[in-house]
Formats: C-alpha cells, sequence, structure tokens
C-alpha cells in the first residue's frame, strides 16, 4: 500500500521500490482498499531487500515494527525513516470484516506520505 500510496501522490518526484522482509504476494484486502480511492496495485509485488541494497537508495522508510527490526544496513548515506503502523495481516483470506484494519492502515500510511512529501520540499 505504501508503494501505492507514495507513487500516487508525489507523482514522479521520487524513484520508488517496496521490498519486504518476507516477501510474498500483495494482500487481496490491500488491493481492494486501494481500489477504493482510485490506486491500482494488482501489478506491484512484495520483493526481497537484498536487490536494493547497492543501486544508491537515499532514503528507506519501514512501516512496521518487524521490518524496522530486521531490515538491513544500507550503503552509503541513506536515511532510514521509520513509521510504527500496525499491521493489518490477520490471514489471507478477502474478507470484509477485515477491511476496515486495512483501511485504517492505508489511512495512516497516507498521513505520513503526505508529512514526507511536504518535508522533502
Amino acid at each position: 500500500m505504501a508503494e501505492g500510496l507514495l507513487r500516487d501522490m508525489a507523482g514522479d518526484q521520487f524513484e520508488v521500490y517496496s521490498a519486504g522482509t518476507h516477501p510474498s504476494i500483495v494482500h487481496p484486502n490491500a488491493i481492494a482498499v486501494m481500489e477504493e480511492i482510485g490506486i491500482d496495485i494488482t501489478g506491484h509485488s512484495s520483493d526481497g531487500i537484498d536487490p536494493y541494497l547497492n543501486i544508491g537508495i537515499d532514503t528507506v522508510i519501514t512501516v512496521c515494527d518487524n521490518a524496522n527490526k530486521s531490515c538491513p544496513t544500507f550503503p552509503g548515506e541513506a536515511e532510514h525513516i521509520h513509521w510504527s503502523i500496525p499491521d493489518p495481516f490477520s490471514g489471507w483470506d478477502l474478507n470484509p470484516d477485515q477491511l476496515t484494519s486495512f483501511r485504517e492502515c492505508r489511512e495512516l500510511i497516507k498521513k505520513k506520505i503526505r508529512g514526507f512529501i511536504a518535508n522533502t520540499n
């Protein structure tokens, strides 16, 4: 969700990559709540971190506490920003009852991205 939101909100201001400490598919509930606001993340993937370690990334943002604990140190002067956002994951089912936690997560990420963009201008 963070990748889709940052791409949408910042336009071409940043080159955006997304990686996870436990790569997997994008959750169907994440796709559903992003579609609600007109952002299509069906083509997104959850990649591993290793391919991104040596490509010159200057800002790394972790969005959950587990990722922050296990995120490797990026070489160079990469700034590390951490946003402690509760993980909405509670299983792989596309369950409408779980959409509320995904919406709350989406809105928290949007708020953090707004502040991030404002501070980089």
